[in-house]
């Protein structure tokens, strides 16, 4: 967010960085970093591109010391050798590679002169001396079991193991230069150093080198050394007391030309070439979590959130890395086409992707995923990282938010407009105007002196409230909070280890170092009710600002030589400090509740790392009311969720500007298929709430909110999904289809998780139909509204998409979806309203799909309290021979819960008045009209018959039908025979 308008103690300050964050400027590009700016980016590419002109004379001074390897319990050790020039004595790496028991294989490679503290710092820094081996802690949490059955043949120059399923995977490990290859079943998938690019550089004493008079002068460096002890940027110099640490290697994927992941960046969902190439980026691509306000379009810029996984895809086959680094790291993407035949100017040739990674400090630490498919990634790095957060069922709902509704008659008059125009709604926010001063766990007394009057209000249907608390403390007298962080040393140090002073919202402020276990015991503390009146358990948060950022400091973050708990320097942790941030909110959430009565936490975050998914969700910032930046969400949302955020979304409306009409229409019609869906706006914007639209605007706009809480059965059992299996909500066509080249680089079209549904929305200006690519099958699609029917087979299909219509939506054919059809006010008046199930059939009239519910708000789901079904519709010949020419057509319920427990058995208690009302079948044959009705039978009840009535089959339309009222309870097992 930008700076508010001058305040009246901060006049001067607000006024400067109201002058120098403009909006009119959009994005300030002097502010940030590019690699030319940055001394360790420099300093790798230009030792790639030194390593690269040398050609086949280039030889890596990396060596793995074959005396020192020992492979023993799962892992491989040993010592590698850097070779410097000179007399100077080598330098010692150690390396560990561990092989897990999912598969994945596990890289690092440490400093041992930095590892036993036998370095000395500059500026008698208090820093740690060791490169930063604690990123681990904050993000892996499962996963981690060697396979102890490993095998391995070593001899003089490689070292080769066998891992994996069936030991198909393989390591093939070169000692000189080190290298190793990732081969599955016997074809290389991943390699590592095969250009000689790695590079860790050592720790060494600073050389003066002026020339004392009666000395000789030392000799000139072999280096460039200008930004190894020092380095200044905005302002700000960097003292770097350890030296130059930072880290780098090459990482090829041979025969892949797409990869993907890496977010967060406002780019397509195929990463492009970063060094030039026609179409490509000249800069890396850049993970350095950042206040970007305004971000550009079809950029590598960094921007809020860092996740280092990548994937490599062709063909029926999918393999990953996942650089476990906090540091700033940027990452360069080459392509080149080769081909076996030397007369066929690249036709029919392969692409390999060679990628080139480089953190400013810490370890080498990589793990590698060998697939072969999306999901074998996703699932693997999940069980490493946690599984997506399953939210409160209110969560999947409809959010408004805006900066700020000004006081709580405002927030109270809101609620009842969207109950008068009959829009329903979940959520209200709040920004920080708040707050009595900018001070978090303050209420603005004269704006709003009754908050839990105005959430009674909102507690009357079932609606919650959000409000804005970040990690900057304002510093001022008789402010208990600030007093307990300064006097207790829980905030963020300078490099002199006294408590950082910056710039934020408030003014002066200090940061709580959330790393610090003291601290977070005492964040937690300030959450309880008796704390900060107000609240109450309908009363939820979003923390902004937690790159962090901070108005004066570099690059408007905080400098790398500030230390935190256990004197690591922020260089070391910046990509993971949001992460323990919001970690801290979540504990703190927790330990409000009875321990007894818990309801999962629900935070929003801006900053995220590899494992934010653990925590809640995430927005992608402060973006613009252009239709650019509607387009890009769809991408931006795609990588985050195949890096394994699903709980994304992006503000709807853009946060800045004043959207016309039209665009605010589409992109709550797209917005209603983001996995969470806010919308939100600036201070100096319009009010923009949807009743505010007119017609023939807010129609529509009503219409996509109603579709949105129409399929939240569909969106919470996909949610389930991603909580369980790590598999994404949110699906591009790459995924889903692995085999359709066509869609590999598509990022305007997606699935809903398991669903089938194909959405298309719209995302141009006076656009009124879309192109849909279909992947190559025979599977037949329908409109999820008319049922009209399309078949694949790679084709493109114009899908009409009028202003006033509906958001383009086909259903894959094969697939069961649950919705739920009465409107509401909200999700929580709609926890007893009966489901109604849509089938749409495959080729071989069949259909399968699931339907989880729970509580949608305690822990009891993993005691066991929940219903999870899978509903299948059969066709089979009548007798085993088949000769009969009838078919025997069920729609079955199977009880997916393996193991049942006293906590299931009361809560489909709870449930056992909610039941199937319609179940609607599209795709039938057309014989199926002459049918009147189909036997239901249902466990504990008598046998009974219900009419059906079937329509359709004219004008490409399917023929569908559906049974009225079955009244099958949904946490039952039952059979439906037609």
């Amino acid at each position: 967010m930008l700076p508010p308008r001058a305040g009246a103690c901060l006049a001067f300050f607000f006024s400067f960085v109201w002058i120098t964050l403009n909006p009119a400027a959009a994005v300030k590009h002097e502010n940030f970093k590019t690699c030319e700016q940055s001394g360790f980016c420099t300093r790798n590419r230009a030792y790639a591109d030194k390593a690269t002109a040398s050609g086949s004379s280039w030889t890596s001074p990396y060596k793995l010391d074959s005396k020192t390897i020992s492979v023993k319990n799962g892992q491989l050790t040993g010592v590698v050798i850097k070779t410097l020039e000179g007399d100077l004595e080598p330098v010692r790496l150690p390396l560990t590679i561990s092989f897990l028991k999912t598969g994945v294989a596990r890289v690092t490679l440490d400093e041992e002169k930095r590892q036993k503290g036998e370095i000395e710092l500059r500026h008698g820094s208090p820093a740690r001396k060791e490169r930063y081996n604690e990123v681990q802690d904050w993000v892996i949490v499962g996963g981690m079991t060697v396979d102890q059955e490993v095998k391995h043949t070593t001899d003089q120059d490689e070292t080769i193991v066998s891992y994996g399923p069936n030991e198909n995977f393989k390591a093939i490990i070169k000692h000189s230069s080190f290298s190793i290859d990732f081969r599955r079943d016997g074809e290389t998938q991943i390699k590592f150093n095969s250009e000689g690019w790695l590079s860790m550089e050592h720790w060494r004493p600073k050389v003066d080198r002026e020339q004392k008079e009666g000395e000789p002068a030392s000799p000139e460096p072999t280096e460039d050394e200008s930004t190894w002890w020092e380095e200044s940027f905005g302002g700000n110099t960097d003292t770097k007391p350890k030296g130059p640490e930072s880290i780098g290697l090459d990482i090829t994927f041979p025969g892949y030309e797409h990869v993907y992941g890496i977010p967060e960046h406002a780019g397509p969902l195929s990463l492009k070439q970063t060094r030039g190439a026609s179409g490509g980026y000249d800069q890396p691509y850049r993970l350095y979590n950042s206040d970007v306000f305004e971000y550009e379009m079809d950029t590598p810029m960094t921007l809020y959130g860092a996740i280092p996984l990548m994937q490599a895809h062709r063909k029926d086959s999918t393999v990953g890395v996942f650089w476990l680094n906090a540091a700033e790291t940027w990452i360069d993407i080459v392509k080149t086409k080769t081909s076996s035949n030397p007369l066929s100017l690249g036709v029919g040739g392969t692409t390999n992707t060679q990628t080139h990674w480089f953190s400013e400090s810490g370890l080498l630490d990589i793990f590698v995923f060998q697939g072969p498919t999306p999901k074998d990634i996703i699932q693997d790095y999940s069980q490493l990282t946690g599984y997506s957060q399953l939210p409160q069922h209110f969560a999947l709902g409809y959010h408004q938010c805006r900066w700020n509704y000004v006081t709580d008659e405002d927030v109270k008059d809101v609620d009842r407009k969207f109950d008068k125009h009959k829009i329903p709604y979940d959520v209200i926010w709040l920004d920080i105007e708040y707050t009595e001063g900018k001070k978090y766990f303050t209420w603005d007394k004269d704006n709003f002196p009754n908050p839990i009057g105005m959430q009674q209000q909102l507690d009357s249907h079932g609606r919650k409230l959000v409000i804005i608390v970040d990690p900057h403390i304002k510093n001022e007298g008789n402010y208990p909070v600030v007093d307990a962080l300064k006097s207790q040393n829980l905030g963020i140090n300078n490099k002199e280890n006294n408590i950082f002073e910056g710039w934020c919202w408030p003014g002066s402020s200090y940061w709580i170092d959330a790393f610090n276990p003291s601290a977070l015991k005492w964040w937690k503390s300030l959450f309880a009710y008796a704390n900060f009146p107000g609240t109450t358990p309908s009363t939820f948060l979003w923390n902004d600002m937690n790159e962090p950022s901070v108005f004066n400091g570099p690059e408007t973050t905080m400098p790398k030589d500030n230390l935190h708990y256990g004197n690591w320097e922020h260089r070391d942790v910046h990509n993971v400090n949001g992460l323990t941030f919001v970690n801290a909110t979540y504990e703190a959430l927790l330990a409000r509740d009875d321990p007894k009565h818990q309801r999962r936490p629900f935070v929003l975050t801006r900053s995220y790392y590899a494992g934010s998914q653990r925590q809640g969700a995430m927005w992608t910032g402060d973006n613009l009311a252009s239709w650019d930046h509607l387009e890009a969400s769809i991408p931006m949302l795609l990588n985050q969720n195949i890096a394994g955020f699903s709980f994304s979304g992006a503000d709807v409306g853009g946060f800045f500007g004043n959207p016309s009409k039209e665009l605010q229409t589409r992109w709550y019609q797209a917005g209603a298929f983001y996995p969470f869906f806010r919308a939100h706006a600036h201070i100096d914007s319009r009010r923009r709430e949807p009743y505010l639209a007119g017609s023939p605007y807010v129609e529509p706009i009503t219409q996509a909110i109603r579709l949105r809480y129409s399929l939240l059965p569909a969106w919470y059992t996909s949610f389930h999904t991603a909580a369980t299996t790590g598999e994404p909500v949110m699906r591009p066509m790459w995924y889903v289809h692995p085999s359709d080249e066509a869609g590999f680089a598509l990022d305007d079209q997606f699935y809903v998780g398991d669903t089938g549904l194909l959405v298309k929305p719209v995302l141009k200006e006076g656009v009124t139909s879309v192109d849909l690519h279909l992947p190559l099958s025979d599977v037949p699609y329908y409109d999820y509204f008319t049922y009209e029917m399309y078949t694949g087979q790679g084709k493109t299909v114009k899908l009409d998409a009028p202003l006033k219509g509906h958001v383009p939506v086909l259903m894959q054919g094969g697939h069961i979806l649950s919705r739920k059809e009465r409107p509401r006010k909200s999700s929580a008046l709609m926890k007893f309203d009966p489901y109604t199930l849509v089938i749409a059939l495959d080729n071989a009239g069949t259909a399968t799909g699931d339907l989880y519910i729970d509580d949608g708000e305690s822990f009891e789901y993993q005691k066991g309290a929940f219903i999870h079904r899978r509903f299948r519709f059969l066709s089979a010949p009548s007798d085993a021979s088949g000769e009969s020419g009838q078919s025997h057509v069920s729609l079955v319920s199977e009880d997916l819960n393996a193991s049942p427990s006293k906590a299931t058995a009361a809560f489909v208690k709870t449930m056992k008045d909610v039941r199937v009302e319609k179940i609607i079948i599209v795709g039938v044959p057309k014989e199926w009209k002459d049918k009147k009705e189909v036997v239901v039978k249902e466990e504990g009840e008598k046998d009974r018959r219900v009419a059906c009535l079937w329509k359709g089959g004219e004008k490409g339309r399917a023929v569908w039908g559906f049974v009225r009222d079955p009244g099958v309870r949904v946490g039952r097992g039952w059979k439906i025979e037609f």
